[in-house]
C-alpha cells in the first residue's frame, strides 16, 4: 500500500462535472490499494469574485479579515468534493488547513508554514478514508485562519507530503507537464520527462507558471519527489526530483519567458561603500520585487545600476527612490516599460562551454538586442523588448535543439 498526496487545481475542479471527474479520479487511486491525501484549490474564479466582494463592502479590509474570507473558497471545494466521492460509495472526509494540523505564523495572506501535526490525517486514513485537505490555509498559534499566498495549495501538497512521508506527491493541473517552453508562444515546445528541483525553481522564477518557486524550494529542501500532471487525462507528466547525472547530458532543459517587465536606471550613483545598500533597502522596504541588477564599471567616482523589476511595481520603486537618491546624491532615474526577461535554463551548462555564445549569436542573427544579461550557475537571462519576445524565445529554443520532432509534435 503506497500513500499518495494529490493536488488539484482551480481548473481541475472548476464546475461540478470537473469536479465529479476528481472524485472518480480519487477514489480509483484509493481502490488500486493506495492511501489518499488530495489538496484541492477553490473552484477557479472564486478567490477573484470573494476579492470583489470584499472590495464591495470595504476599500481598505483587514489582511486577518481577507483570509477568513479567502479561505471559504476552499472549503467550499473540500465539501463538495468529499460529496461527490461519498455518494460514488466511496468514505472522504473533509479537513479544513487547521484541522489537519498545518501551523503557520501569523502573517496574514502569506503566511509561511512551520509545522505540520498530520495525526489527526493519519487516523482518518489509517481507517480507511480518503482525506480532502484544505490548500492555501493554515491556523496561526493563535488560532486564526491564515492563507499562504500565491501557490499556496501546492505548497500545502508538498508540505502535507513531507509531514506524512508520501510515497507520491502528484501535482494535477490543466496541462500535461512542464514544457520546454510555453506551448502558446513555441508550438513545437515539448513534455520535459524529468528536471532537477533547481533547473524547475530556475523556471519557475523566470516566467515558468507550472508551480510557485516557493512550493519547489520546499520540496527540494525536505526532498520531496513531485510529478506534475494533467488532471483531464492519464498522460505521463513531468517528475520533479533530485539531481543525477544523467541529466547533465542535456544542456538546455527549457527556455522561460516573463513579460511585463521594467527596467529602472539609476545615473551617476557614487561609487562609495553604502550606495547600493540604501538603494535596495528602500526598495525591500517598499515591497518592490527587484530581479536582474547590472552595474556598470565606475568612472571618475560614479557607476549606473540598472535592474528590472515587474511593470505593476514601477510606480512603487520610482516613489521609493526619490529619498534615498536624493540622500546618496546620485542623478536621475530612469525607466523603460515594455521589457520582457527570456531565460534558458540547464544543469547542463556545468559541464558544456560556450552556452552564452550560442544564445546570442542566435539573438543576434534574428535581428534581435539585447539590452541586460545576468547568469547563475545554470542560467541565462537576458533583457529584450516585448514586442520581440515571443519570436526570440522561438529563437533560443530552436538553436538548443528543443524543437519537438514531427513524429513528436
Amino acid at each position: 500500500m503506497a500513500l499518495i498526496v494529490q493536488k488539484y487545481g482551480g481548473t481541475s475542479v472548476g464546475t461540478t462535472d470537473r469536479i465529479k471527474n476528481v472524485a472518480k479520479r480519487i477514489l480509483e487511486s484509493q481502490r488500486q490499494g493506495n492511501q489518499v491525501i488530495a489538496v484541492v484549490s477553490a473552484m477557479s474564479g472564486v478567490t477573484n469574485k470573494l476579492i470583489d466582494l470584499a472590495a464591495a463592502v470595504s476599500d481598505k479590509p483587514t489582511r486577518r479579515e481577507m483570509d477568513v474570507l479567502l479561505a471559504t473558497g476552499e472549503q467550499t471545494t473540500i465539501a463538495l468534493v468529499s460529496m461527490a466521492i461519498n455518494q460514488m460509495g466511496g468514505r472522504a472526509v473533509s479537513f479544513t488547513g487547521g484541522q489537519a494540523g498545518i501551523r503557520t505564523n501569523s502573517a496574514h495572506t502569506q503566511a509561511r508554514i512551520q509545522d505540520i501535526d498530520a495525526e489527526s490525517v493519519k487516523e482518518r486514513l489509517d481507517g480507511g478514508e480518503i482525506v480532502i485537505l484544505a490548500g492555501f490555509q493554515g491556523v496561526s498559534d493563535a488560532g486564526r485562519i491564515t492563507t499562504l499566498g500565491r501557490g499556496g495549495s501546492d505548497l500545502t501538497a508538498i508540505a502535507m507530503a513531507a509531514a506524512v512521508k508520501a510515497d507520491l506527491c502528484q501535482i494535477f493541473t490543466d496541462v500535461d507537464g512542464v514544457y520546454t517552453c510555453d506551448p502558446r508562444v513555441v508550438p513545437k515546445a515539448r513534455r520535459i520527462p524529468e528536471i532537477s528541483y533547481d533547473e524547475m525553481l530556475e523556471m519557475a522564477s523566470s516566467g515558468s507558471k507550472v508551480m510557485q518557486s516557493r512550493s519547489v524550494e520546499f520540496a527540494k529542501k525536505f526532498g520531496v519527489p513531485f510529478e506534475v500532471r494533467c488532471s483531464m487525462n492519464n498522460n505521463p507528466g513531468t517528475l520533479v526530483t533530485e539531481e543525477h547525472p544523467n541529466m547533465e547530458s542535456v544542456v538546455i532543459r527549457g527556455v522561460s519567458l516573463e513579460r511585463n517587465q521594467a527596467k529602472v536606471t539609476i545615473l551617476d550613483v557614487p561609487d562609495t561603500p553604502g550606495s547600493a545598500s540604501a538603494i535596495f533597502q528602500a526598495l525591500g522596504e517598499a515591497d518592490v520585487n527587484v530581479d536582474m541588477i547590472v552595474q556598470n564599471v565606475s568612472k571618475e567616482g560614479f557607476a549606473k545600476i540598472s535592474f528590472t523589476v515587474p511593470e505593476d511595481q514601477l510606480a512603487a520603486a520610482q516613489n521609493a527612490l526619490k529619498s534615498v537618491t536624493e540622500r546618496i546624491g546620485s542623478g536621475p532615474v530612469e525607466s523603460l516599460t515594455g521589457v520582457a526577461k527570456l531565460s534558458a535554463v540547464g544543469i547542463g551548462m556545468r559541464s558544456h562551454s560556450g552556452v552564452a555564445g550560442t544564445m546570442f549569436d542566435a539573438l543576434a542573427t534574428a535581428g534581435i538586442s539585447i539590452q541586460m544579461i545576468s547568469t547563475s550557475e545554470i542560467k541565462i537571462a537576458v533583457t529584450i523588448s516585448e514586442a520581440e519576445a515571443d519570436e526570440a524565445a522561438r529563437v533560443v529554443h530552436a538553436v538548443f535543439g528543443l524543437d519537438a520532432s514531427p513524429s513528436e509534435a
